[in-house]
Protein backbone atom coordinates (compact mmCIF):
# COMPACT_ATOMS: atom_id res chain seq x y z
CA UNK A 1 0.00 0.00 0.00
CA UNK A 2 1.38 3.55 -1.13
CA UNK A 3 1.99 5.77 1.87
CA UNK A 4 2.44 9.47 1.56
CA UNK A 5 4.11 11.70 4.18
CA UNK A 6 2.52 14.93 4.80
CA UNK A 7 4.05 17.93 6.23
CA UNK A 8 1.13 19.49 7.98
CA UNK A 9 1.01 23.28 9.27
CA UNK A 10 -2.23 24.34 10.62
CA UNK A 11 -0.75 27.72 10.79
CA UNK A 12 -2.56 30.79 12.04
CA UNK A 13 -6.40 31.74 12.74
CA UNK A 14 -9.14 29.54 10.66
CA UNK A 15 -6.25 27.44 9.45
CA UNK A 16 -6.09 25.79 12.72
CA UNK A 17 -9.85 25.08 12.26
CA UNK A 18 -10.09 23.77 8.56
CA UNK A 19 -7.04 21.99 8.52
CA UNK A 20 -8.05 19.18 10.76
CA UNK A 21 -11.19 19.00 9.11
CA UNK A 22 -9.53 18.25 5.50
CA UNK A 23 -7.27 15.77 6.59
CA UNK A 24 -10.26 13.49 8.09
CA UNK A 25 -11.29 14.16 4.08
CA UNK A 26 -8.37 12.89 3.17
CA UNK A 27 -8.11 9.63 5.38
CA UNK A 28 -11.67 8.82 3.86
CA UNK A 29 -10.30 9.14 0.65
CA UNK A 30 -7.30 6.92 1.35
CA UNK A 31 -9.21 4.05 3.02
CA UNK A 32 -11.68 3.67 0.27
CA UNK A 33 -9.07 4.21 -3.14
CA UNK A 34 -6.48 1.52 -1.05
CA UNK A 35 -3.31 3.90 -0.05
CA UNK A 36 -2.57 5.94 3.29
CA UNK A 37 -1.41 8.96 4.67
CA UNK A 38 1.25 9.52 7.60
CA UNK A 39 1.04 13.17 8.77
CA UNK A 40 4.12 15.29 11.00
CA UNK A 41 2.36 18.45 12.48
CA UNK A 42 4.51 21.55 13.02
CA UNK A 43 3.14 24.20 14.99
CA UNK A 44 5.20 27.29 13.18
CA UNK A 45 2.86 30.21 13.23
CA UNK A 46 2.61 33.86 14.65
CA UNK A 47 2.18 31.93 18.11
CA UNK A 48 5.13 30.43 17.80
CA UNK A 49 7.00 33.28 16.70
CA UNK A 50 6.07 35.07 19.47
CA UNK A 51 7.35 31.84 21.68
CA UNK A 52 10.62 31.81 19.85
CA UNK A 53 11.10 34.97 17.95
CA UNK A 54 11.16 33.09 14.89
CA UNK A 55 8.38 31.80 12.52
CA UNK A 56 10.18 28.39 12.09
CA UNK A 57 12.98 27.22 13.37
CA UNK A 58 16.41 27.68 11.83
CA UNK A 59 16.48 23.79 10.68
CA UNK A 60 12.60 24.11 9.59
CA UNK A 61 13.34 23.69 5.87
CA UNK A 62 15.70 20.73 6.72
CA UNK A 63 12.87 19.20 8.56
CA UNK A 64 10.70 19.39 6.06
CA UNK A 65 12.86 18.22 3.01
CA UNK A 66 12.10 14.71 3.42
CA UNK A 67 8.14 14.82 3.36
CA UNK A 68 6.56 14.42 0.10
CA UNK A 69 4.16 17.16 0.09
CA UNK A 70 3.62 20.43 2.64
CA UNK A 71 -0.11 20.78 3.59
CA UNK A 72 -0.44 24.28 4.54
CA UNK A 73 -3.56 26.26 6.58
CA UNK A 74 -3.31 29.49 6.30
CA UNK A 75 -0.01 32.01 7.69
CA UNK A 76 -0.79 35.49 9.21
CA UNK A 77 -2.31 37.68 12.13
CA UNK A 78 -1.75 41.24 12.07
CA UNK A 79 -3.00 41.45 15.74
CA UNK A 80 0.60 39.44 17.01
CA UNK A 81 2.79 40.00 14.16
CA UNK A 82 3.06 41.93 11.20
CA UNK A 83 2.44 41.06 8.19
CA UNK A 84 5.86 41.04 6.16
CA UNK A 85 7.39 39.29 9.32
CA UNK A 86 5.15 35.75 9.10
CA UNK A 87 4.31 35.87 5.63
CA UNK A 88 8.12 36.19 4.65
CA UNK A 89 9.57 34.15 7.64
CA UNK A 90 7.40 31.25 6.76
CA UNK A 91 5.20 30.95 3.67
CA UNK A 92 7.60 32.84 1.43
CA UNK A 93 10.53 31.14 2.47
CA UNK A 94 9.52 27.67 2.15
CA UNK A 95 8.33 28.59 -1.39
CA UNK A 96 11.54 30.36 -2.43
CA UNK A 97 14.07 27.93 -0.83
CA UNK A 98 12.01 25.11 -1.60
CA UNK A 99 11.65 26.22 -5.57
CA UNK A 100 8.20 25.80 -5.62
CA UNK A 101 8.34 27.94 -8.61
CA UNK A 102 4.95 27.28 -10.55
CA UNK A 103 1.57 28.19 -8.62
CA UNK A 104 -1.40 26.47 -9.69
CA UNK A 105 -4.92 28.50 -8.71
CA UNK A 106 -8.39 26.95 -10.28
CA UNK A 107 -11.55 28.72 -10.60
CA UNK A 108 -14.86 27.26 -11.53
CA UNK A 109 -18.55 27.24 -11.28
CA UNK A 110 -19.87 24.90 -8.83
CA UNK A 111 -23.62 24.26 -8.57
CA UNK A 112 -25.24 25.16 -5.18
CA UNK A 113 -23.30 28.36 -4.87
CA UNK A 114 -24.27 31.61 -5.82
CA UNK A 115 -21.91 33.34 -8.33
CA UNK A 116 -21.95 37.28 -8.44
CA UNK A 117 -22.14 37.10 -12.09
CA UNK A 118 -25.36 37.32 -13.12
CA UNK A 119 -25.06 33.97 -15.39
CA UNK A 120 -21.71 32.20 -14.89
CA UNK A 121 -22.37 30.20 -17.43
CA UNK A 122 -19.99 26.69 -15.76
CA UNK A 123 -16.99 28.74 -16.21
CA UNK A 124 -13.85 26.23 -15.63
CA UNK A 125 -10.48 27.78 -15.30
CA UNK A 126 -6.86 27.43 -14.08
CA UNK A 127 -4.74 30.05 -13.42
CA UNK A 128 -0.82 29.37 -13.61
CA UNK A 129 1.35 31.83 -11.86
CA UNK A 130 4.69 32.42 -11.94
CA UNK A 131 5.46 31.98 -8.20
CA UNK A 132 9.79 32.57 -7.45
CA UNK A 133 10.03 35.81 -8.99
CA UNK A 134 8.71 39.22 -11.25
CA UNK A 135 7.48 41.90 -9.63
CA UNK A 136 8.11 40.00 -5.72
CA UNK A 137 11.37 39.85 -6.18
CA UNK A 138 13.24 41.38 -3.00
CA UNK A 139 15.68 43.57 -5.24
CA UNK A 140 15.48 47.19 -4.40
CA UNK A 141 15.62 49.62 -1.49
CA UNK A 142 14.93 52.80 0.44
CA UNK A 143 17.54 56.04 0.77
CA UNK A 144 16.73 59.22 1.91
CA UNK A 145 14.16 60.58 4.09
CA UNK A 146 11.23 63.23 4.27
CA UNK A 147 10.88 64.63 0.92
CA UNK A 148 13.96 63.23 -1.04
CA UNK A 149 12.79 59.92 0.18
CA UNK A 150 13.03 57.54 -2.49
CA UNK A 151 11.77 53.48 -2.63
CA UNK A 152 12.53 51.32 -5.54
CA UNK A 153 11.33 47.49 -6.24
CA UNK A 154 13.41 45.95 -9.20
CA UNK A 155 10.76 43.30 -10.54
CA UNK A 156 13.12 40.33 -12.05
CA UNK A 157 12.15 38.28 -14.78
CA UNK A 158 14.19 35.57 -15.98
CA UNK A 159 14.36 33.61 -19.28
CA UNK A 160 14.44 30.47 -17.26
CA UNK A 161 11.49 31.18 -14.74
CA UNK A 162 8.89 32.65 -17.55
CA UNK A 163 9.68 29.84 -19.75
CA UNK A 164 9.23 27.10 -17.01
CA UNK A 165 5.35 28.41 -16.05
CA UNK A 166 4.36 28.74 -20.22
CA UNK A 167 5.61 25.27 -20.41
CA UNK A 168 3.93 24.37 -17.40
CA UNK A 169 0.63 26.14 -18.94
CA UNK A 170 1.04 24.48 -22.14
CA UNK A 171 1.03 21.19 -20.00
CA UNK A 172 -1.85 21.95 -18.30
CA UNK A 173 -3.53 22.99 -20.92
CA UNK A 174 -2.98 19.41 -23.10
CA UNK A 175 -4.88 17.65 -20.47
CA UNK A 176 -7.63 20.24 -20.22
CA UNK A 177 -9.63 21.99 -23.74
CA UNK A 178 -6.02 23.35 -25.33
CA UNK A 179 -6.20 27.09 -25.10
CA UNK A 180 -3.32 29.17 -23.36
CA UNK A 181 -4.13 32.84 -22.86
CA UNK A 182 -0.93 34.73 -21.49
CA UNK A 183 -1.78 37.71 -19.11
CA UNK A 184 0.85 41.17 -20.27
CA UNK A 185 0.80 44.40 -20.05
CA UNK A 186 3.35 45.48 -22.91
CA UNK A 187 1.98 48.54 -23.63
CA UNK A 188 2.37 49.79 -20.64
CA UNK A 189 5.70 48.40 -18.79
CA UNK A 190 8.45 49.08 -21.00
CA UNK A 191 10.73 45.87 -20.36
CA UNK A 192 9.70 42.97 -18.58
CA UNK A 193 6.54 42.79 -20.50
CA UNK A 194 7.32 42.78 -24.05
CA UNK A 195 10.44 40.70 -23.10
CA UNK A 196 7.10 38.36 -21.71
CA UNK A 197 5.28 38.56 -24.61
CA UNK A 198 8.46 37.66 -26.67
CA UNK A 199 9.13 34.40 -24.28
CA UNK A 200 5.64 33.57 -25.01
CA UNK A 201 5.63 34.00 -28.78
CA UNK A 202 8.78 31.34 -28.65
CA UNK A 203 7.23 28.91 -26.22
CA UNK A 204 3.87 28.50 -28.25
CA UNK A 205 5.90 27.17 -30.78
CA UNK A 206 6.94 24.32 -29.66
CA UNK A 207 2.77 23.81 -29.25
CA UNK A 208 1.54 24.36 -32.60
CA UNK A 209 -1.94 22.36 -32.25
CA UNK A 210 -2.87 24.52 -29.34
CA UNK A 211 -4.83 27.64 -29.29
CA UNK A 212 -3.14 30.85 -28.05
CA UNK A 213 -3.78 34.67 -26.91
CA UNK A 214 -2.33 37.39 -25.60
CA UNK A 215 -4.42 40.13 -23.29
CA UNK A 216 -3.45 42.98 -21.27
CA UNK A 217 -3.83 42.28 -17.61
CA UNK A 218 -6.73 45.26 -16.79
CA UNK A 219 -8.61 43.64 -19.85
CA UNK A 220 -8.16 40.46 -18.52
CA UNK A 221 -9.44 41.60 -15.30
CA UNK A 222 -12.31 43.05 -16.69
CA UNK A 223 -13.25 39.71 -18.85
CA UNK A 224 -13.12 37.44 -15.95
CA UNK A 225 -15.78 38.82 -14.39
CA UNK A 226 -18.09 39.97 -17.85
CA UNK A 227 -16.82 36.19 -19.60
CA UNK A 228 -14.92 33.81 -17.65
CA UNK A 229 -16.13 31.01 -19.63
CA UNK A 230 -13.63 31.96 -22.93
CA UNK A 231 -10.72 31.35 -20.57
CA UNK A 232 -9.17 27.50 -20.26
CA UNK A 233 -5.52 28.25 -19.08
CA UNK A 234 -3.94 31.61 -17.95
CA UNK A 235 0.00 32.14 -17.61
CA UNK A 236 0.56 35.27 -15.33
CA UNK A 237 3.53 36.59 -13.77
CA UNK A 238 3.60 36.95 -10.22
CA UNK A 239 1.53 39.91 -9.31
CA UNK A 240 -1.00 39.49 -12.29
CA UNK A 241 -1.37 36.09 -10.99
CA UNK A 242 -2.09 36.93 -7.64
CA UNK A 243 -4.60 39.97 -8.33
CA UNK A 244 -6.71 37.60 -11.34
CA UNK A 245 -7.11 34.38 -9.15
CA UNK A 246 -8.34 36.31 -6.56
CA UNK A 247 -10.96 37.39 -8.96
CA UNK A 248 -11.13 33.96 -9.95
CA UNK A 249 -12.21 33.13 -5.93
CA UNK A 250 -14.72 36.38 -5.81
CA UNK A 251 -16.87 34.78 -9.14
CA UNK A 252 -16.68 31.39 -7.41
CA UNK A 253 -18.76 33.22 -5.10
CA UNK A 254 -16.04 33.37 -2.02
CA UNK A 255 -12.32 33.53 -1.92
CA UNK A 256 -12.93 31.02 1.06
CA UNK A 257 -13.32 28.00 -1.51
CA UNK A 258 -10.30 28.66 -3.66
CA UNK A 259 -7.65 26.77 -3.55
CA UNK A 260 -3.62 26.65 -4.65
CA UNK A 261 -1.04 24.34 -4.99
CA UNK A 262 3.19 25.59 -5.14
CA UNK A 263 5.30 23.28 -7.33
CA UNK A 264 8.78 21.85 -7.10
CA UNK A 265 9.37 21.30 -10.52
CA UNK A 266 12.04 19.17 -10.34
CA UNK A 267 10.98 17.19 -7.28
CA UNK A 268 14.27 17.74 -5.12
CA UNK A 269 11.79 19.85 -2.80
CA UNK A 270 8.32 18.98 -1.49
CA UNK A 271 5.31 21.07 -3.14
CA UNK A 272 3.58 23.06 -1.31
CA UNK A 273 -0.78 22.80 -0.79
CA UNK A 274 -2.50 25.48 0.43
CA UNK A 275 -6.01 27.47 0.24
CA UNK A 276 -5.79 30.78 -1.18
CA UNK A 277 -8.12 32.41 1.95
CA UNK A 278 -5.87 34.57 5.12
CA UNK A 279 -6.16 33.29 8.65
CA UNK A 280 -9.54 35.31 9.03
CA UNK A 281 -8.76 36.00 12.94
CA UNK A 282 -12.08 37.44 13.01
CA UNK A 283 -14.19 34.31 12.88
CA UNK A 284 -11.66 32.14 14.97
CA UNK A 285 -13.18 30.02 17.30
CA UNK A 286 -17.11 30.52 16.02
CA UNK A 287 -16.09 27.17 14.03
CA UNK A 288 -17.96 29.28 10.53
CA UNK A 289 -14.80 29.05 8.59
CA UNK A 290 -15.32 27.55 4.99
CA UNK A 291 -13.23 24.37 4.85
CA UNK A 292 -14.08 23.84 0.69
CA UNK A 293 -10.63 26.11 0.40
CA UNK A 294 -8.73 23.92 1.99
CA UNK A 295 -10.43 20.33 0.66
CA UNK A 296 -10.27 21.24 -2.61
CA UNK A 297 -6.19 22.12 -1.85
CA UNK A 298 -6.40 18.18 -0.57
CA UNK A 299 -7.58 17.23 -3.97
CA UNK A 300 -4.81 19.30 -5.80
CA UNK A 301 -2.65 17.65 -3.52
CA UNK A 302 -4.11 13.97 -4.60
CA UNK A 303 -3.53 14.72 -8.25
CA UNK A 304 -0.07 15.76 -7.95
CA UNK A 305 0.59 12.37 -6.31
CA UNK A 306 -1.38 10.95 -9.54
CA UNK A 307 -3.90 9.96 -7.55
CA UNK A 308 -6.71 11.50 -10.10
CA UNK A 309 -9.54 8.93 -9.11
CA UNK A 310 -9.41 10.19 -5.56
CA UNK A 311 -9.30 13.36 -6.31
CA UNK A 312 -12.33 13.88 -8.79
CA UNK A 313 -14.35 12.00 -5.98
CA UNK A 314 -13.10 14.45 -3.32
CA UNK A 315 -14.49 16.99 -5.84
CA UNK A 316 -17.47 15.37 -6.62
CA UNK A 317 -18.21 15.18 -2.91
CA UNK A 318 -17.93 19.02 -2.60
CA UNK A 319 -20.05 19.72 -5.46
CA UNK A 320 -22.52 17.38 -4.55
CA UNK A 321 -22.70 19.12 -0.73
CA UNK A 322 -23.24 22.53 -2.09
CA UNK A 323 -25.94 21.43 -4.21
CA UNK A 324 -27.27 19.95 -1.16
CA UNK A 325 -27.67 23.26 0.48
CA UNK A 326 -25.01 22.44 3.22
CA UNK A 327 -22.66 25.53 2.88
CA UNK A 328 -21.10 27.73 5.61
CA UNK A 329 -22.24 31.66 6.09
CA UNK A 330 -20.17 33.18 3.52
CA UNK A 331 -21.50 31.09 0.83
CA UNK A 332 -25.33 31.63 1.70
CA UNK A 333 -25.63 29.20 4.63
CA UNK A 334 -26.07 28.59 8.05
CA UNK A 335 -23.82 25.47 8.52
CA UNK A 336 -20.75 24.73 10.35
CA UNK A 337 -17.17 24.21 9.46
CA UNK A 338 -17.67 20.41 10.83
CA UNK A 339 -21.39 19.76 9.83
CA UNK A 340 -19.72 20.79 5.77
CA UNK A 341 -16.76 18.52 6.66
CA UNK A 342 -18.63 15.64 7.89
CA UNK A 343 -20.93 16.20 4.53
CA UNK A 344 -18.56 15.43 2.38
CA UNK A 345 -16.37 12.61 4.23
CA UNK A 346 -19.91 11.05 4.25
CA UNK A 347 -20.52 11.44 0.54
CA UNK A 348 -16.94 9.61 0.17
CA UNK A 349 -17.96 6.94 2.30
CA UNK A 350 -20.58 5.88 0.53
CA UNK A 351 -20.34 2.51 -1.84
CA UNK A 352 -22.33 3.74 -4.44
CA UNK A 353 -21.32 7.38 -5.82
CA UNK A 354 -25.11 8.93 -6.84
CA UNK A 355 -25.79 10.37 -10.10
Amino acid sequence: MKNYKIAVIPGDGIGREVVPVALDVLEAIAKKHNFSFSFTQFPWSCDYYLDHGEMMPSDGLEQLKSFDAIFLGAVGDPNLVEDHISLWGLLLKIRREFQQSINIRPARYFEGLTSPLADPKNFDLVVIRENSEGEYSEVGGRIHKGDDEIAIQNAIFTRKGVEAAMRYAFKIAGERRGHVTSATKSNGIFHTMPFWDEVFDVVKEEYPNMKTSKTHIDALAAFFISRPEDFDVVVASNLFGDILTDIGGAIMGSIGIAPAANINLTGEYPSMFEPVHGSAPDIVGKNIANPIGQIWTAKMMLDHFGEFEAGEEVLTAIEHVTKSGIKTLDIGGNATTDEVANAICDFIKKDVTPS
